[in-house]
């Protein structure tokens, strides 16, 4: 695994990780007793559904527990005039003729969709330590790749709303 975790990913991390052994395994083992308690388990899909449900949950915790132990904590400051973790970045795709906005984050909390891209990403680790101004080459796979400038940068510090990407 070795993620590269800001302190604040590993906090929220660990809040995760209190939510489901507090609330949501006492939901399950409640769920599981239920179904068990219908009678005949071998035609019972309520008592498997709940097993299935409680072994994700545990699956998750064990997942959660073992990235932040072998997480490399980064720090999540940049310079005041260069792209850094949880900055807000407008980039021109000079191919493309087109601006688009992304915030930089770790791999726990990236989202495309949502224009969060992660800071491993091809673009993400191009972005990283440029100024506004800047023209950058951004390599993808095969030795191919594109140029982008970056025409604005929005400094911010995590704040701990973007959510952590749940599997």
């Amino acid at each position: 695994m070795y993620d590269k975790l800001t302190q604040n990913d590993i906090k929220k991390l660990e809040e995760e990780i209190e939510y489901r052994k507090l609330i949501v395994r006492k939901e399950a083992i409640e769920a599981v007793k239920e179904a068990r308690a219908q009678g005949d388990l071998s035609e019972n899909f309520e008592y498997y559904a709940a097993k299935r449900d409680k072994n994700k949950n545990e699956s998750r915790i064990r997942y959660l527990e073992r990235m932040i132990k072998t997480a490399t904590i980064i720090p999540d400051t940049s310079g005041e005039d260069e792209v850094g973790l949880n900055n807000t970045v407008q980039v021109y795709f000079e191919d493309d003729d087109e601006t688009q906005t992304y915030k930089i984050v770790t791999t726990v909390r990236e989202n495309t969709l949502k224009g969060r891209i992660s800071n491993v990403s091809p673009l993400g680790k191009a972005l990283l330590g440029h100024k506004k101004g800047d023209r950058v080459y951004v390599q993808t796979a095969a030795g191919a790749g594109y140029y982008v400038v970056i025409q604005s940068i929005e400094n911010t510090t995590d704040d701990g709303t973007d959510p952590i990407r749940s599997f």
